[in-house]
C-alpha cells in the first residue's frame, strides 16, 4: 500500500466525529481516514493532562471522567497496564458504537494505541460484536502494513448479550471465563486488577474515538464545542418509529434542536425513552425543556446512558413495549443474585399483567412494590436500571395505566413494535449538528 503520511494539521473550526463521513456506506480505508485528520503519531505527550483539561467524560454509559480513569490505571502500574476498546453495544436499542466500528474504526484505533501509548501498555484490544470483527481486522491489517502502531492490536469477538459490555464482564469474557457476566459489586476494580491480573483500561470506542481528537489537536481545539462545564459532542441513536438514525449533538444544546424536533412534533408523541433500557422515560413536556447533559438527564430522572433517545409515536401502547423490554431484561440477566433472577421476573410478570391483562387488573402500586424490592439490592446494577426503566414508565404513562386498569388492553398491544428485542440493523443514516 502507498500513502503519503501527513501530520494533522489543527483545523481552525471544530469538527464532530462524523466529519465528513456520509453514513451511505462504509468508509473504513486509511488513506480516507488519512486525508480526513492527519496521521497520529505515537500519541500526544502529557495526553492524560490534555484529557483532565478537556472535561472529557466516558461516553459509555457512566459519564466518568476520562482522565480520573487513566490516572487510576497509570497509578496501579508503571507498565504492563491493558487497554481495551469496548464496542459490544449490547443495549439492542443504540447503534452509535457499532456505526464508528463500521465507517470510522481507524479513529477508534488511533484513540485504542494513543490509551497504550499514555499508559505503558503491553496489549491492546479491540472487544467488538462477531458483525464487526472482520471489518475491524481489515482496518488494523491496514495499519500493520503501515507500521503505524507501536504495539499489535488484537482483536476479540464479543459476545451478543446485553452484559457483554459492562466493565467486569468485559474483563470476564478476556480471560476466558465461562460467561461474560458482570462481577459482584465491591469487588477490587479492574483498572487494578483485570486481564490477566494486570490494570486494566476498559473505554468505550465513542470515547476513545474522543480520545484520538484531543490526541491530535488538544483540549483547548476539543473545548470549542459544548459548554463550560460539559464540553464536546455526543453521538446519539434516535428512533421516532420508523429505526434508528445516528445523529451527533453539541452538549449543553436543547434536545430537541438537537434532534430538528419542533413543538408540533413533539405534540405527536406519547413519551421519550432516554437513555435506553437502563435508562428512564419523561414526558415530551420535560423533553421540550431539556439540555443534553447527563446532570440535566438526571435531575428528569433518568440518564443519557448510551446516548439512546427513542419517542414513542401516538399508534403504540407503551405499557405493551415496557412489558416486552422488561420481559427481555430479565432474560438477559447475570443470574448471580435473588432480584436478577427472582425480582425481574416477577417484575415482567407484573408488566406483561398490566399490559395485557383485563379490566380491573394489576395495580401501578404493585409494580412499584416490586421495583422498590429489586431496587439496589443486586450483585450488580443490571436489576437497578430495570427498575428505573418501569417505575420511570408509570409516571410518564400514568394517563395509559389508568386507562388500562379501567378497560384492559388497548388497541395499541396489537401494533408493531418500536423498540428493537435483541439484535438489529446498525442504524446508517446519521445527522451531524456539530
Amino acid at each position: 500500500m502507498s500513502v503519503t503520511l501527513r501530520e494533522p494539521a489543527t483545523p481552525t473550526t471544530r469538527h464532530g466525529l462524523l466529519h465528513g463521513l456520509t453514513g451511505e456506506a462504509p468508509d473504513p480505508a486509511i488513506e480516507a481516514h488519512h486525508e480526513r485528520w492527519g496521521v497520529l503519531r505515537q500519541g500526544r505527550v502529557g495526553l492524560i493532562d490534555q484529557l483532565d483539561a478537556s472535561g472529557l467524560a466516558g461516553h459509555g454509559g457512566a459519564w466518568f471522567p476520562v482522565a480520573t480513569k487513566w490516572r487510576a490505571v497509570a497509578q496501579a502500574s508503571r507498565r504492563g497496564a491493558v487497554v481495551v476498546a469496548n464496542g459490544a453495544e449490547g443495549e439492542p436499542a443504540s447503534k452509535k458504537d457499532a456505526f464508528l466500528l463500521a465507517h470510522a474504526p481507524h479513529l477508534v484505533l488511533d484513540g485504542l494505541v494513543a490509551a497504550a501509548a499514555a499508559l505503558h501498555a503491553r496489549r491492546a484490544i479491540a472487544y467488538v460484536p462477531s458483525t464487526h470483527a472482520r471489518g475491524v481486522e481489515r482496518a488494523v491489517a491496514e495499519r500493520r502494513s503501515l507500521d503505524l502502531d507501536p504495539i499489535p492490536i488484537e482483536v476479540v469477538e464479543s459476545p451478543d448479550a446485553f452484559l457483554a459490555g459492562q466493565e467486569s464482564a468485559v474483563v470476564n469474557a478476556l480471560c476466558g471465563r465461562r460467561r461474560a457476566v458482570p462481577s459482584f459489586v465491591g469487588i477490587s476494580s479492574v483498572r487494578e486488577q483485570g486481564v490477566g491480573g494486570r490494570p486494566t483500561l476498559v473505554q468505550n470506542v465513542e470515547t476513545l474515538a474522543h480520545v484520538a481528537l484531543v490526541a491530535r489537536f488538544g483540549a483547548e481545539w476539543f473545548r470549542q464545542l459544548g459548554t463550560n462545564r460539559d464540553p464536546g459532542t455526543i453521538l446519539l441513536t434516535v428512533d421516532r418509529g420508523e429505526g434508528p438514525v445516528i445523529v451527533e449533538g453539541v452538549l449543553g444544546s436543547p434536545l430537541p434542536d438537537t434532534l430538528g424536533l419542533t413543538p408540533q412534533d413533539l405534540g405527536s408523541y406519547r413519551g421519550v425513552l432516554l437513555g435506553g433500557y437502563g435508562g428512564g422515560w419523561i414526558s415530551p413536556e420535560v423533553f421540550a425543556k431539556l439540555p443534553l447533559t447527563e446532570k440535566a438527564a438526571r435531575a428528569a430522572g433518568t440518564t443519557l446512558g448510551a446516548g439512546v433517545v427513542a419517542l414513542l409515536p401516538g399508534r403504540v401502547c407503551p405499557l405493551a413495549e415496557m412489558a416486552d423490554v422488561t420481559r427481555y431484561m430479565e432474560g438477559q440477566g447475570a443470574g448471580q443474585c435473588g432480584p436478577c433472577v427472582y425480582g425481574l421476573a416477577d417484575l415482567a410478570d407484573a408488566m406483561e399483567h398490566l399490559a395485557y391483562g383485563g379490566a380491573g387488573g394489576l395495580s401501578s402500586d404493585r409494580v412499584l412494590e416490586v421495583c422498590n424490592l429489586v431496587d439496589r439490592r443486586g450483585a450488580c446494577r443490571h436489576p437497578d436500571g430495570v427498575a428505573r426503566f418501569v417505575r420511570t414508565g408509570l409516571g410518564a404513562f400514568a394517563e395509559e395505566v389508568a386507562a388500562h386498569q379501567r378497560r384492559g388492553a388497548c388497541r395499541g398491544t396489537r401494533a408493531a413494535r418500536v423498540l428493537p428485542i435483541g439484535s438489529t440493523t446498525a442504524g446508517r443514516r446519521l445527522v451531524s449538528r456539530a
